[in-house]
């Protein structure tokens, strides 16, 4: 069984795809590229991170929860002696806003007003302590131009959002590899697509698997036990929980009205394959 879906799950599969775009789009690489940025990755680490500061590999690899340290080691620090995170934000920032406004659905500037002006709302509600990256986000200048500030807006909720999955995620007991091993193991997303994206060798999830096994939450075949899927739903909910402060900002009717506004736009994203289903994030067509 899946999560249920609660308001705040409901709001984030209706905004998730519109911050993903910077992942799923040639402008952010190209512009990474035109900075002195090598690889794809690097400038995804430089790009994420950048308004956190130049940080090393280990201080980016503990912002990056889910991912092999050994990937972040291979941008990090070497993209700050390349291009600086001011420059490297700068370029971002021109580049997604760009990206964005190619592949939006035609819709009025009335209603994506709107939906700007629900999520900066949104944005305001959210707490930071302990919350390292969507604060960092949080202190980035707000776009001149609707576009920008739409995906300014959703990139500081799911960093908000995902920073509070670590703390659920820690306080479960879980490392990064052995939350995507559960994560894999839901069968919603494929160990392929978690193990390679993230950059677990076959040693290290191998490993990862035999302590998940020993914990009784994975069986012999990978799967969920009835232990690991009760944890898993923990993790889930208390992801939702902590997600709250926007939406108790926003209230019902407010985040019922982002949601109708958001989903059509990201539901565009996916059926126009800007934004793949399945996905690393776990993003679903909403």
């Amino acid at each position: 069984m899946g999560p249920s879906p609660t308001l705040a799950r409901r709001f984030w599969e209706a905004i998730e795809p519109i911050h993903a775009v910077a992942y799923f789009t040639p402008e952010p690489a190209e512009a990474a590229a035109t900075v002195g940025l090598r690889g794809w990755w690097m400038g995804y680490f430089a790009g994420r991170l950048a308004p956190v500061g130049a940080v090393d590999a280990a201080t980016g690899a503990a912002l990056s929860f889910a991912f092999s340290p050994a990937k972040v080691a291979r941008a990090l620090p070497d993209a700050w002696a390349l291009a600086d995170p001011g420059t490297v934000l700068a370029t971002r920032l021109e580049a997604v806003r760009a990206a964005v406004a190619r592949v939006l659905p035609p819709a009025g500037r009335e209603e994506l007003g709107l939906l700007v002006e629900l999520l900066e709302r949104a944005v305001a509600g959210c707490g930071f302590e302990g919350r390292a990256l969507a604060a960092a986000w949080s202190r980035v200048p707000r776009p001149a131009d609707l576009v920008g500030r739409l995906w300014l807006a959703a990139t500081i909720l799911r960093e908000h959002r995902g920073d509070g999955h670590v703390v659920a995620v820690v306080h479960a007991g879980l490392t990064g590899i052995e939350a995507g091993l559960t994560h894999v193991a839901t069968g919603n997303v494929s160990r392929e697509l978690i193990q390679k994206s993230r950059g677990w060798t076959d040693a290290e999830w191998d490993e990862a698997r035999r302590r998940l096994v020993a914990r009784g939450l994975l069986d012999r075949d990978s799967r969920l036990t009835k232990t690991g899927g009760a944890l898993r739903r923990e993790i889930e909910s208390a992801t939702d929980r902590l997600a709250a402060g926007p939406v108790t900002t926003l209230g019902e009717t407010g985040v019922e009205e982002a949601i109708r506004l958001a989903t059509p736009i990201s539901r565009h994203l996916v059926d126009t394959r800007v934004i793949p289903v399945p996905n690393p994030i776990g993003a679903p067509r909403p």
